[in-house]
């Protein structure tokens, strides 16, 4: 079982497609879900959304914030890469919460929320198979 108070001073690197807009947010996710409501898979172009909840102030853009291309207002938006268009945020809850986007994350998450890929391969089952 890890550690509580080492997970709880980890940060976790993410970043888009193209890798002009990185963020770093605290180990600390607070649940996870994969949503499948019509914006979520609007704005994803998949059938749901991976994302873990934070409290706000524990995610940081560390670059290419002058980058994002913002739907929505200070309230709640979703915010992607202008560059590349890859979803990397959510802001919701009244502008209290961010949803990240887990396929951005770069590195692992302490508490396991959804299953795990790992490079090219999707393990799912004790089965795995390539994704092109």
């Amino acid at each position: 079982m890890a550690n509580p108070e080492k997970a709880s001073a980890r940060t976790l690197a993410g970043k888009c497609f193209c890798g002009q807009v990185r963020y770093e947010v605290a180990d600390e996710f607070a649940y996870a879900a994969n949503c499948h409501c019509s914006n979520c898979r609007r704005t994803t172009g998949s059938a749901f959304k991976p994302f873990a909840g934070i409290e706000r102030d524990k995610f940081r853009l560390t670059a290419g914030d002058d980058r994002l291309l913002i739907y929505g207002d200070a309230g709640g938006h979703d915010a992607h890469c202008g560059q590349c268009g890859s979803l990397l945020y959510s802001l919701v809850r009244e502008g209290t919460y961010v949803h990240v986007a887990m396929g951005t994350l770069m590195d692992d998450p302490s508490r396991t929320y959804l299953r795990r890929f790992q490079g090219a391969m999707v393990h799912d089952y004790g089965r795995s198979a390539a994704i092109s």
